[in-house]
């Protein structure tokens, strides 16, 4: 892995999304990491009625590296047990313009205000279809969102779990990023049943006519009150969501920042973010009272900040930003770090660790 550090370091020479843009591209030709390191104590089970899906381990990629669908195996192979690809919308989108993704070094996170820049559904449903029926299958997510000058944002998510259905291993509805003005209104207790409803039904009537279910997840902001996380939470049961991520990027801005950077607009992930999304997640798991299964995202850059995520309520966690300062390799040393931190306090299991500490 020395040579990925290498090569992170390297990167940062780039403009950040430069840099970004041939990360992907090394991806796409082959030069990615393998992993092989998989340890059963770290299996995780992403249930649904009738169907559901299991991951080789609990650290997942987040949304936002692989807009596309571009590399989803070449990161399972990196050792990632599950993959999020996306945002995805219906239609392709630019996105907002450059500079648009901002590296605060001396914080170790990411400011980005992308805007939902993808190819859209045809082009992602295309390199889904690679997929198909192979052994070699990745555990593999779409995220799906709304374009940003769409008439009926709702519809939109509709659109991309028909469009995608029986494509993709799971399903995120992201109605939490700040980058697409009055998208994050659709966390609002009555846009948000609506929309719920709305997936629940279309997950109905493509249950019916494929006889195929899939597990779909909500990604909300780690921003809103208790009183709101507790409103998403008993929406999300009501309509048979399968889980919650917990959290998106904040628009937030701790003072404690150092780099020059900060004030810039857009959502804040990496170190920062940590303490204020496991709050979130620590309150959903309060909430739920463990029915509902929940993900833990939001500052992850070691095995002991993903145990203190699975501590607080997470049966699994994902990453992005952490990758961005220490290279590919950090995967690995999550789940060696994780495997050390569950035998020190006597567990066989990572499952038997979810929500210790709620």
């Amino acid at each position: 892995m020395d040579i990925y550090k290498l090569a992170t370091k390297a990167l940062h020479g780039l403009d950040p999304e430069d840099a970004h843009a041939a990360t992907i591209l090394a991806l796409k030709s082959g030069l990615g990491p393998q992993s092989s390191y998989d340890p059963p104590e770290l299996t995780v089970e992403f249930p649904c009625n009738g169907g559901g899906v299991s991951a080789r381990n609990c650290v997942g990629l987040a949304a936002g590296f692989d807009k596309n669908a571009d590399v989803p195996l070449a990161m399972s192979r990196a050792g990632f047990g599950f993959v999020e690809c996306g945002t995805v919308t219906p239609l392709p989108q630019d996105g907002n313009p450059r500079p648009r993704l901002f590296r605060l070094s001396e914080d170790e996170a990411v400011i980005n205000r992308m805007g939902f820049n993808n190819k859209g559904l045809d082009v992602f449903a295309g390199h889904l279809e690679r997929y198909v029926g192979r052994s070699n299958r990745p555990v593999l997510g779409a995220n799906i969102g709304a374009n940003k000058d769409a008439t009926d944002r709702m519809a939109d998510y509709v659109t991309g779990l028909k469009r995608l259905w029986g494509l993709s291993s799971y399903f995120t509805a992201n109605i939490s990023s700040p980058n697409t003005p009055g998208l994050r209104a659709l966390q609002g207790k009555s846009h948000l049943d609506e929309l719920l409803a709305q997936i629940a039904a279309t997950r109905a009537d493509l249950v019916r006519v494929t006889g195929q279910n899939y597990p779909i997840f909500l990604k909300i902001a780690p921003d809103l009150t208790e009183d709101e996380i507790a409103d998403t939470v008993q929406s999300t049961m009501a309509h048979g969501l399968d889980a919650l991520i917990v959290s998106n990027t904040t628009i937030e801005r701790a003072e404690t920042l150092q780099s020059a950077q900060k004030g810039e607009t857009g959502g804040l992930s990496g170190a920062p973010l940590f303490a204020l999304s496991t709050a979130a997640l620590r309150t959903a798991r309060q909430v739920s009272e463990g029915r509902l299964l929940l993900i833990g995202a939001g500052g992850i850059a070691s095995g002991a900040d993903a145990y203190a995520k699975i501590r607080a309520g997470a049966s699994a966690v994902q990453l992005y930003s952490a990758m961005v300062f220490k290279g590919p390799g950090l995967v690995d040393e999550i789940k060696r770090d994780l495997i050390t931190l569950l035998l020190r306090d006597g567990f066989t299991h990572v499952s038997q660790a979810v929500g210790t500490d709620a």
